[in-house]
């Protein structure tokens, strides 16, 4: 029988939403979890669907959203920052992995091309699977947590190539002409000039008609537009994402671009891990089990041993480059594109790459195990030291400002002049634009939203200052922070006293009235200029604001009863010219005995 598409949808979120949980309790991780879930459900299970081809082909586009997301990251400072690691160890683990596997794979009986492609395939780790085991032991700040980062991000930026060099590879129809590479450099020159010209102007304009829904379509447009630009060239899709992510990497967007984008670039990434798993040819594992699990050891073996090479080379200490082998010992998504767009290049038959996708898969089960085993080796001989964190990444903000207007501008200098790092985030296009000009980075992005500000890097800042004009969206904002980052610090900047109160219920403490100190200033000077000694006038201010904060704090349980307000208001306006008369006395006994 053949099930609706709204059947097959709650199948597969009712697979996810029972494996990826086992999963993860388990210590294996979201991926396994899809995998299984993927599994149990396809051809090799329950048999529940059975459009795997189609359904897979949709999914892929998880990776293209990947791939775009991959290319925002990729700011030219954090790549200067990171240049010896992605160096020596991206480059190396490339190319030596990918040298000894094609030696390996000519040896077991194919074709030097079939080699090279499925060991290009094979040299990839997984960058999903990779640092969800990082970041679930809390270690993708540690050394081999760097590390692991700049292999996996050189092997990302490796798929674009090995992409667009398939269908060169191809045989017979596959291969394309002089016309065809003419057509593909066309495409992406296109790509560059209209993502550097035009992209920003549309997201200014969207921008400035403050609708989310809107500004996602464009996000959304501008991935899908991408890649159907780079697909009617006849390269592959994922290259124009990536290219689209790298233009827009200094935007004042990308923020915001990354938390629209990420919840389906993880929804449709988890629909992949299960199209794959449905796609698994377990037969293969009963019908030749002792080739396939000794192919699976080998691909773990090799890539470990290496890795592990390579890290000591680099400096690493010895368990610190296990852990970093061992992370990265396994295939990789990537594989299962690439070893399908060599099926549709001619290059490779689909029995060995259903062979090389079950390796794969399985490769991926080993990698919690192995992490597990040294682990526990490092305990077992007491070398085991407490992660080794670094300094912040260069793009990592100590400081996250919500709001750059006039407020915010300040404490930004300030920060910028004692070289402290922020991140500001404002929904005003025209102010970004402005702010820009003189030379200051800010992005666009609504502070509100948990998305914007997990993307902002707020889960490693040390402080948040709220500087949101808007007394609506600074509300919205602070309950936001207050419920997600309980422990972070809020500076908060209140457009008068009933905004203050409103903060305070949010649980804010260190609020500053924006036209407060100011006031108190020009006070101060109108004293003097009335001919107020220097001292008396300070005096008299310093009263006055200590007096108001005090009232501030008392009157803040009251401050809906608008009738105990005025009682209260009344009352402190007594309070202080009693105060004032009292002052004014001991000035004149002051002077009685001076003289």
């Amino acid at each position: 029988m053949e099930l609706s598409f709204v059947a097959e949808m709650a199948i597969f979120l009712a697979a996810a939403v029972v494996a990826v949980p086992l999963t993860r309790r388990a210590g294996l991780g979201a991926v396994i979890g899809y995998l299984f879930a993927g599994v149990a459900i396809g051809p090799f299970g329950l048999r529940l669907i059975a459009d795997v081809e189609s359904i897979l082909h949709f999914a892929e586009f998880g990776v293209v959203l990947l791939l775009f997301l991959i290319g925002l990251e990729l700011q030219p400072r954090r790549l200067w920052t990171m240049r010896r690691q992605i160096a020596e160890l991206g480059v190396g683990q490339m190319v030596i992995t990918t040298i000894a596997l094609t030696t390996a794979c000519i040896a077991i009986g194919l074709s030097t091309k079939e080699a090279i492609v499925i060991a290009l395939a094979l040299s990839l780790s997984s960058t999903a699977f990779a640092l969800q085991v990082l970041a679930e032991k809390n270690q993708l700040t540690t050394r081999h947590g760097r590390a692991a980062f700049s292999v996996l991000l050189l092997q990302d930026i490796a798929v674009i190539p090995i992409l667009a060099i398939l269908p060169l590879m191809g045989v017979g129809e596959a291969a394309p002409g002089w016309m065809d590479v003419a057509k593909g450099a066309g495409a992406v020159a296109a790509l560059v000039v209209l993502g550097r010209y035009g992209l920003r102007y549309a997201q200014r304009v969207v921008a400035g008609a403050r609708t989310h829904e809107v500004f996602l379509a464009l996000s959304l447009l501008t991935v899908v537009s991408a890649a159907l630009l780079m697909d009617w060239a006849g390269l592959s899709m994922g290259l124009g994402a990536f290219i689209a992510g790298v233009l827009l990497a200094d935007s004042e967007y990308r923020h915001a671009l990354e938390a629209d984008i990420e919840p389906f670039k993880g929804l449709l990434l988890g629909l992949f891990f299960i199209a794959v798993g449905m796609s698994v040819n377990l037969g293969l594992l009963g019908e030749i089990p002792l080739q396939i699990l000794g192919l699976v050891a080998a691909l773990v073996i090799i890539k470990a041993v290496l890795l592990y090479g390579l890290g000591r080379r680099g400096g690493l200490a010895p368990f610190t480059a296990g852990r970093m082998a061992i992370v990265l010992s396994q295939g990789g998504e990537f594989a299962f594109v690439i070893l399908s767009a060599a099926v549709g290049a001619l290059i490779l038959e689909q029995r060995t790459v259903d062979v090389a996708i079950l390796v794969v898969s399985l490769s991926m089960l080993t990698t919690p195990f192995l992490y597990l085993a040294i682990e526990r080796l490092e305990f077992s001989k007491k070398a085991a030291q407490a992660p080794e964190l670094e300094g912040p990444v260069d793009d990592d903000p100590q400081v996250i400002i919500a709001g750059f207007g006039r407020f915010g501008q300040v404490v930004g200098r300030i920060l910028h002049a004692r070289k402290i790092g922020f991140t500001a985030l404002e929904t005003n296009p025209h102010q970004i634009d402005f702010v820009g000009r003189f030379g200051n980075k800010v992005y666009y992005g609504d502070t509100s939203r948990i998305d914007v500000l997990r993307a902002a890097g707020i889960e490693k800042a040390a402080a948040f200052v709220l500087a949101v004009d808007d007394v609506d969206q600074s509300l919205k904002t602070a309950r936001v922070v207050r419920e997600n980052f309980p422990n972070l610090p809020i500076y908060a900047r209140a457009r008068n006293r009933k905004h203050a109160y409103l903060l305070m219920d949010q649980g804010i403490r260190l609020i500053q009235r924006e036209t407060f100190h100011s006031s108190l200033e020009t006070a101060r000077e109108l004293l003097e200029g009335l001919g107020m000694s220097e001292t008396e006038a300070r005096r008299t201010v310093e009263t006055f604001r200590k007096h108001d904060v005090q009232r501030l704090m008392e009157a803040h349980d009251y401050h809906t009863d608008e009738e105990r307000m005025r009682y209260l208001a009344k009352k402190s306006a007594e309070e202080l010219e009693e105060l004032f008369t009292a002052d004014k006395g001991e000035d004149k006994s002051d002077k009685s005995a001076a003289e």
